[in-house]
């Protein structure tokens, strides 16, 4: 069956965070200040089980939910990840799971989660210059060792797609090296607009380097044109280098909402059901599963929380909400 929230939107999409821990401290998600030595992550037995996130995809798949995409914090820190996507690409409905990473781990993992089926990574790179990615990652961790996670992920099969966050007068002045360097390797490149995720990354409207500042960079070295939408709700705005198959995309939340078309629902590693990137609160579907309520129970909660949907916060930003408003942090919710 389909279910469709009070704007018609149909959940159609499922993000799963397995873990609130990372190996990097991001300065746009989780800035060493705060989730520095001390900071309480969630202890392992508040985390969803293998088990309690295969009866969710099942009931996700049940309505309408044909696609997957396995979050963190750092996903591939959660051990066995390559046994996940074994059972739930096993899933009746479930047509494509993907995975998002900084890529770190790739070079020891890209092999098994290749063999157990997995075919899509999104990696995230801000900066080619150790300096700029240096400052960014919060690690001193050189952008080398995620090149050779992608290095590696490309040749185990992967479909590779990498994502860059661009911030203003922070790493906007990476955006033609990185373009570039990934055209050469036929990888499709996506901007992502810096956004007010969380209240812990200092996010200010002239940090915002917008789609169409950085197309005039692009468009200043490269002839580009547009590829049509693959699908409805898809997130992406795609190019392409003309006379060429390797694309470049754009994530505007920022300065072009795509809320009327957004079908994502997300899942936090503690098992709480999000409607929005930008809520404050979530419904508890694990205390739901482990509180003994049957799987008709659940999913008929999770109907009843969709068809009440009403989100529509990057419509509505400003910079007092985008400053003020209480919102849960991406390393708890996945991006």
């Amino acid at each position: 069956m389909k279910v469709f929230d009070r704007f018609n939107r149909p959940l159609q999409d499922l993000r799963i965070s397995l873990t609130d821990r990372c190996n990097f401290r991001c300065q746009y998600c989780m800035p060493a200040e705060i989730f520095g030595p001390g900071y309480a992550f969630l202890p392992r037995e508040q985390i969803l089980s293998f088990e309690e996130i295969e009866t969710l995809g099942q009931i996700f798949a049940d309505l309408g939910v044909k696609k997957l995409r396995l979050t963190g914090g750092e996903p591939l820190l959660r051990k066995d990840v390559a046994v996940l996507i074994q059972r739930l690409l096993h899933i009746q409905g479930i047509e494509d799971i993907g995975l998002t990473t900084n890529g770190i781990l790739l070079t020891k993992q890209a092999k098994s989660l290749y063999e157990a089926g997995l075919r899509r990574l999104n990696i995230s790179l801000d900066a080619l210059n150790d300096d700029v990615f240096h400052s960014l990652n919060g690690r001193h961790i050189g952008a080398k060792y995620v090149l050779q996670g992608i290095d590696a992920a490309l040749e185990a099969g992967f479909n590779v797609k990498v994502n860059m966050v661009v911030q203003k007068g922070i790493n906007d002045q990476e955006i033609i090296p990185m373009a570039s360097y990934f055209r050469s390797k036929k990888v499709t490149l996506r901007f992502i607009e810096f956004m007010d995720v969380g209240n812990s990354n200092e996010w200010k409207w002239e940090k915002v380097m917008t789609k169409q500042e950085i197309w005039e960079q692009l468009s200043s070295h490269f002839n580009l044109e547009p590829v049509e939408q693959a699908y409805f709700g898809e997130v992406a705005k795609r190019y392409r280098y003309k006379g060429e198959q390797t694309e470049i995309g754009f994530i505007t939340s920022v300065s072009e909402s795509f809320c009327s078309s957004c079908t994502r629902a997300r899942i936090s590693a503690d098992g709480k059901l999000y409607t929005c990137l930008f809520a404050n609160e979530g419904f508890d579907l694990k205390a739901l599963l482990r509180g003994g309520s049957s799987r008709e129970e659940v999913r008929e909660k999770i109907i009843d929380i969709w068809n009440q949907r009403h989100d529509r916060y990057s419509d509505k930003r400003t910079e007092e909400t985008g400053n003020n408003k209480k919102k849960i942090e991406m390393s708890y919710i996945g991006g």
